[in-house]
């Protein structure tokens, strides 16, 4: 980076590239069941911290309803977002089963925790106006 910009430590940087990638990810509980209650929230996000941890990526914040979840995440490139949601949804639900089995299987969900479906937005930065301004804005030789 040039010395006359202040370094952002939200600025992760690698051999060749330098990178601030989030995502809001959201996952909803099979049949929007309210499943959750404060302590398997807690699990719940222990368990996805250490699945974030083993991709080299953050979890940044994470939050619940008794039928969903919300986390946000500051990921690598070299990351496919769709294998890390994979991989979160997959982990979590089983040991939530293998941990909480009587209280999920009262509930009637089954031996899927997790609706198939989830949301993932891209978020951070500047709007896309600015930037689009400026990219607009750039002096290209002529």
């Amino acid at each position: 980076m040039s010395p006359r910009w202040e370094p952002n430590p939200d600025i992760r940087t690698g051999r060749h590239v330098a990178h601030n990638l989030h995502a809001h990810l959201v996952f909803v509980t099979k049949y929007r069941k309210g499943v959750f209650d404060d302590v398997m929230l807690k699990r719940c996000e222990e368990i996805m911290r250490e699945v974030c941890d083993k991709f080299e990526t953050e979890l940044r914040e994470f939050n619940g309803e008794t039928d969903h979840v919300h986390l946000l995440v500051h990921y690598p490139p070299k990351i496919a977002l769709s294998k890390l949601i994979n991989s979160l949804k997959g982990v979590s639900s089983r040991y939530l089963h293998a941990e909480y089995t009587g209280h999920i299987n009262r509930i009637g969900l089954g031996p899927v925790l997790w609706s198939r479906s989830y949301f993932a937005g891209s978020c951070g930065g500047a709007p896309l106006s600015i930037v689009r301004q400026y990219i607009e804005g750039q002096k290209r030789p002529i």
